[in-house]
């Protein structure tokens, strides 16, 4: 029937339904309730059946994660995709693993979260003028989604990026996977990149012109913030607050200097 709703289950759900949301809430709302991806929905019950021991007194969000930030923001951050354990758990991405730890607290210290510390979704965190995202939100195996997975979730990140056009100007993307999900979704939604295509690289930047062809958005590489990056420094706190320093001027928001003693 016309105008009948998609089935949470069917594959085209995303794709019927993220076009249809008006705002970034209405948005994160219909995310929560996907279930078009088999494996990771199997995968994402299975390990809140299952439980760390750690956490097996928690009673985990099992479902899509939604993006996390204000409707307005000017700055865009793009992950991978919910740790198990983490966003999984939390039901809130980059909450409550090694990955959201270290990224939160880069946030804190130049001065655009209210706390250094995301334990749970409603710690009472807030981002200002920052929302936080991933192409794909569900937990998956071995933090590796497929190919399908991946574009079966494209709709969400195009229509969320579509939602906060009007006051977009820059994104930080964490991570070759979401690099490269990215400049696609950029693309296909009418946005002009540079040629040859930029490539990814901790500090790596290149400007895309928007679909109205008004302004420039300036996208920003890094390394992510995941637990054998840092462990090896191959991302350390202070490249990880520069590359989101040099994101905020981008985007015209303030920040503050400082960091932890010999957090460096």
């Amino acid at each position: 029937m016309p105008g009948r709703r998609p089935s949470a289950q069917a594959p085209d759900f995303p794709a019927r339904t993220a076009p249809r949301t008006r705002s970034p809430g209405e948005l994160d709302a219909a995310v929560t309730t996907c279930r078009a991806c088999p494996r990771l929905v199997a995968w994402r019950e299975e390990v809140a059946r299952v439980r760390r021991r750690a956490f097996r007194d928690w009673e985990y969000w099992a479902r899509p994660v939604p993006g996390f930030g204000p409707a307005d923001a000017s700055l865009v951050i793009v992950g991978l995709a919910p740790a198990a354990h983490g966003g999984n758990r939390t039901g809130r991405i980059f909450t409550g693993d090694p990955s959201g730890d270290a990224l939160y607290a880069a946030l804190y210290d130049i001065g655009l979260a209210s706390q250094p510390v995301a334990a749970h979704r409603d710690d009472g965190m807030e981002l200002y003028g920052v929302r936080i995202t991933v192409p794909v939100h569900c937990a998956p195996p071995a933090n590796r989604p497929t190919t399908t997975e991946r574009d079966t979730c494209r709709p969400w990140l195009a229509r969320e990026l579509e939602l906060l056009r009007p006051t977009l100007r820059a994104v930080v993307v964490l991570g070759a996977f979401a690099w490269h999900a990215l400049l696609p979704v950029l693309a296909g939604a009418g946005w002009r990149l540079p040629r040859p295509r930029p490539v990814f690289g901790h500090g790596a930047e290149a400007p895309v012109v928007d679909p109205a062809g008004e302004r420039e958005v300036w996208l920003i590489g890094g390394y992510h913030p995941s637990r054998r990056n840092m462990s090896t420094r191959t991302l350390t706190p202070a490249m990880l607050r520069d590359v989101l320093r040099r994101g905020a001027e981008a985007a015209g928001l303030p920040t503050r200097t400082g960091a932890r003693p010999l957090d460096t």
